[in-house]
């Protein structure tokens, strides 16, 4: 690999743990029904005006020890773990779709991913505000994909959102309470928008799959509460990354093990 493919990676993740950055105000002021737009960044504790120094993604955190420079009060350590995601995110999609309109249009996507994720874990919510523009903006970017045309993402949607919605439908049915909220039938429309019809079911089915692994053991410690609420959004976020990157292997693997 070339030395400056290695450049232009370090420059991916630079640019997605800025993005990062901005993220972390997203996910701290949507859900308060705040503008992420001003005021400035200030600590929450003490009300101190960050500084353009002191908000340098990953860095600053360093430089300062973890602890806001005017009341030394501790700064959350997922504010750089956030960063350093987007970046990481950033550098994968720039390794897998090299230089073209998707990697542009999967940056916007696994950042909205992102937000969402951690807004469902803090408020388990998924804001219509990114959800739904984001099922439109999916769709333009249909035109810019190669390999996704725009019927595909169509049906991705009707697909997606049909699918969860019949599930949240039925379970609500034979448990006689809501298991699913509309929240992640958008969340799932979203994402069949941006990855095409044919993800909706591998999407489903990993995030099941990781749900019922990371859920089971979580209502056990909760000495077997069934009725304990586990955001269903950060597990869809994830399976769709998952698909993104090694979904296609992940088919074909699975397929030459029925062939077998």
């Amino acid at each position: 690999m070339p030395f400056e493919f290695y450049f232009f990676l370090s420059s991916a993740f630079i640019l997605g743990a800025v993005i990062g950055s901005f993220l972390n105000v997203c996910i701290y002021r949507i859900p308060a029904g705040k503008s992420i737009v001003s005021p400035p960044s200030a600590c929450p504790h003490c009300g101190h005006r960050i500084r353009w120094f002191q908000n340098i993604p990953i860095l600053s955190y360093l430089f300062l020890g973890g602890k806001c420079a005017s009341c030394y009060t501790r700064i959350s350590l997922r504010y750089p773990a956030i960063e350093a995601l987007t970046g990481l995110l950033f550098v994968l999609v720039l390794y897998y779709f090299s230089f073209s309109a998707a990697t542009l249009v999967y940056w916007v996507f696994l950042a909205a991913l992102v937000t969402i994720t951690f807004i469902d874990l803090d408020h388990q919510i998924i804001p219509d505000v990114i959800s739904l523009p984001g099922i439109v903006v999916g769709f333009i970017c249909s035109f810019f994909i190669p390999w996704l045309s725009w019927s595909d993402s169509v049906l991705g949607i009707v697909v997606g959102g049909g699918t969860l919605l019949a599930i949240a439908w039925i379970y609500e049915k034979v448990a006689k309470r809501e298991g699913m909220g509309g929240g992640d039938i958008k969340l799932l429309g979203m994402l069949g928008a941006f990855l095409g019809w044919k993800a909706v079911l591998p999407v489903i089915f990993i995030a099941s799959l990781m749900g019922s692994l990371i859920g089971v053991p979580l209502m056990l410690l909760q000495k077997g509460d069934t009725k304990l609420a586990i955001p269903f959004g950060p597990f869809l976020a994830f399976a769709a990354t998952v698909y993104l990157f090694w979904g296609r292997d992940l088919v074909f693997w699975y397929l030459s093990l029925l062939g077998n």
